[in-house]
């Protein structure tokens, strides 16, 4: 079997919500994607993780306010049970209770109901490449949350970082992809992922967006 998002073969995903008309829909929708394979529907977080021991899957498009267990508690579980599944959250919420609530449940991307298609299936893609995407207004947020006082993280960044590294981190803060930070620092994409290797070795970051969190709380933005 080839690892998610790296070999041939679709992207398994599993679309949860709890309207019938958003989720039969959208499910639709993704199918007609070559390289998506909707593998299993769920109206709640309950029927996400008995869909996930049911089926193989690389991703689980969540939505959050949802009957019986929401889409946060589903994520949670779904990270203890299911580690190698990504989550992306796809809501019409985008308060900042909400937002921190699911990535600290462990969603590797957020996204808006405002999000197109083609946004939806590019998240999807890059989650199951272990990258993360975040919705433009989500990301604005959490600037906005960065800037607010706030004690000291439970989890500082190294004091060893380098000059670079710090550098290569902000701008991952700031949602850029490898290669807008490489045309930033002038700097080759090849040079930028071992930047990025050496962060994550240093700072032991879960994934990017651990890495964005913990940048914003150290006032790195």
């Amino acid at each position: 079997m080839s690892t998610p998002g790296t070999g041939p073969g679709p992207v398994r995903v599993i679309v949860v919500d709890d309207q019938a008309a958003v989720r039969e829909p959208l499910a639709a929708v993704l199918a007609l994607a070559p390289d998506i394979d909707v593998v299993a529907t769920a109206a709640d977080g309950a029927g996400a993780l008995a869909a996930a021991d049911a089926h193989p899957v690389d991703v689980v498009l969540m939505d959050l306010r949802m009957p019986v267990m929401d889409g946060t508690e589903a994520t949670r579980r779904l990270s203890a049970s299911h580690p190698q599944v990504a989550v992306v959250v796809l809501t019409t919420f985008a308060d900042d209770d909400s937002i921190l609530a699911a990535l600290n449940a462990g969603a590797r991307g957020y996204l808006t109901k405002n999000a197109g298609r083609e946004d939806i299936a590019r998240a999807i893609r890059a989650a199951a490449a272990g990258q993360s995407v975040l919705d433009r207004d989500v990301q604005a947020r959490l600037l906005a949350a960065a800037r607010t006082p706030r004690p000291a993280p439970e989890r500082p960044l190294p004091a060893d970082l380098t000059r670079r590294e710090r550098e290569v981190l902000t701008l991952i803060a700031r949602g850029l992809p490898n290669r807008a930070i490489a045309e930033t620092l002038f700097i080759s994409e090849a040079t930028v992922k071992t930047h990025i290797n050496n962060l994550f070795a240093k700072a032991d970051f879960r994934d990017r967006v651990d890495a964005i969190r913990r940048a914003l709380a150290a006032g790195l933005a």
